[in-house]
């Protein structure tokens, strides 16, 4: 399952993977019981992880490299009920947070997504069109321009051809 297609659904808890989009609304997958069904974009908005930033110290950073931190510590998640353990957990796992901007709200959301994300077997990594590497790749060359035709010979009316003669 790809990232890209993942997505947060207000009003309604836990993460969704994109199955299909309407005019009204669009077709979800819910990541932890794989219901399927439709929500409609007039009650509910709907948000793509990819596009979801957390505040640090200095530039803000894509909620996918908070994930990946999370993997790489591999330390055991903490309760969500607990506060302190939270901001603790992610003291040690991205001390560049911003946590006067990040609430526990959102730490607990992380946690929470972290580990329907595990379990789901989602691959962390943004999509090549969002990844900065992206942007830094040589531009290829234009293509050899091609030789135009000919424009076709103007049609002329018969009242014209009378009068030049």
């Amino acid at each position: 399952m790809d990232y890209n297609r993942i997505i947060s659904v207000t009003g309604l808890g836990g993460l969704f993977e994109l199955v299909s989009s309407k005019n009204d609304g669009a077709i979800v997958k819910s990541l932890e019981d794989g219901s399927t069904r439709f929500v409609s974009s007039r009650v509910h908005q709907f948000s793509h992880l990819e596009s979801i930033e957390i505040y640090t110290v200095q530039d803000n950073v894509n909620l996918v490299e908070i994930f990946q931190a999370m993997d790489k510590a591999g330390t055991s998640l903490p309760d969500t009920k607990d506060s302190k353990a939270l901001r603790g957990y992610f003291e040690k796992v991205f001390p560049d947070m911003d946590f006067e901007r990040v609430y526990g709200s959102d730490m607990k959301k992380m946690v929470k997504w972290f580990g329907v994300l595990k379990a789901a077997n989602v691959e962390l990594k943004l999509s090549v069109a969002e990844a900065p590497e992206a942007a830094e790749e040589p531009v290829a060359e234009p293509a050899a321009e091609v030789a135009e035709a000919p424009a076709p010979a103007k049609k002329t009316t018969r009242k014209k051809k009378a009068a030049e003669e």
